[in-house]
């Protein structure tokens, strides 16, 4: 429980410097379970946690900023008493872990930001309506788990099995055999909302603990990769100790679904 709001965690023991692994929106835990064992098996306590609203965690009607939920983690780390640990977060997950080494930086041994920490949807929808209408989650409710793994497999072909399985964590499976997400819509959009707000340049300053940028180069030169690269720079020049590793091209934004392996040698690194 953190400030009255239950958090389902994974769990994994060890002696070594202690790892909290926080998903993107509308994912869940269990995507990080290809890196967290290869952690465990290295020797390190290893935590992956739902954030509230997503997966097994408690879905309050509010709280859902990057202020909030940074404070979750902070409150995480303190109850299960892990000293000084790597945290590293995926897309919305890696702002997250940026406000919580800003505002906690004494907790915070390094953070890893995986394909996020960076994001300003500003900077591509200057209109929050415009964001909100093209950043929508598709409508996935009713529809048949079979149906949506084949789909993910085709849509992620280099995929372990232990990513696909993962993915479809994201949804809750009804008696009939459909999903629907463990995320509702209101308060999707209620994240997406700050997440749009949310600018990660006043943060950046007051980030003391190393920190890996890890961006995914999904190949080509589209608008959206000129302004992820044009952001990683500027936090790569802002940050006061940042170093960045590129995947790819190409590379998918659940890096840590696509390369477990190779992500966990980097955060091993980072703990080091």
């Amino acid at each position: 429980m953190t400030g009255g709001v239950h958090l389902h965690a994974h769990r994994w023991e060890g002696t070594g410097r202690p790892f909290v692994l926080v998903h993107g929106l509308a994912s869940n835990a269990r995507l990080w379970h290809g890196v967290a064992t290869r952690l465990a098996e290295a020797g390190h306590p290893v935590v992956a946690v739902d954030q509230r609203g997503h997966g097994r965690s408690e879905k309050p009607t509010d709280g859902y900023t990057i202020e909030t939920c940074a404070a979750d983690l902070a409150l995480l780390v303190e109850g299960l008493g892990l000293a000084r640990p790597v945290v590293a977060g995926q897309s919305w997950g890696g702002n997250v872990v940026l406000q919580l080494a800003a505002d906690q930086p004494a907790s915070v041994h390094g953070a890893a930001l995986v394909d996020g920490g960076w994001i300003r949807l500003q900077d591509t929808f200057p209109d929050w309506e415009d964001c909100a209408r093209q950043l929508r989650p598709p409508a996935l409710a009713g529809l048949a788990l079979s149906r949506l793994e084949a789909a993910v497999r085709v849509a992620h072909p280099s995929w372990p099995d232990e990513g696909v399985d993962a993915t479809l964590a994201n949804f809750e499976v009804l008696d009939d055999g459909t999903i629907r997400p463990w995320l509702t819509l209101e308060r999707h959009l209620a994240i997406l909302r700050d997440l749009w707000e949310h600018d990660p340049r006043a943060v950046y300053a007051r980030v003391f603990a190393p920190v890996l940028l890890l961006p995914a180069d999904h190949g080509g030169d589209g608008a959206g990769m000129l302004t992820k690269r044009r952001a990683v720079d500027e936090a790569l020049a802002v940050l006061p100790h940042a170093r960045v590793r590129w995947f790819g091209p190409p590379a998918d934004h659940d890096l840590h679904a696509q390369h477990p392996d190779e992500l966990a040698s980097l955060l091993l690194e980072l703990a080091r």
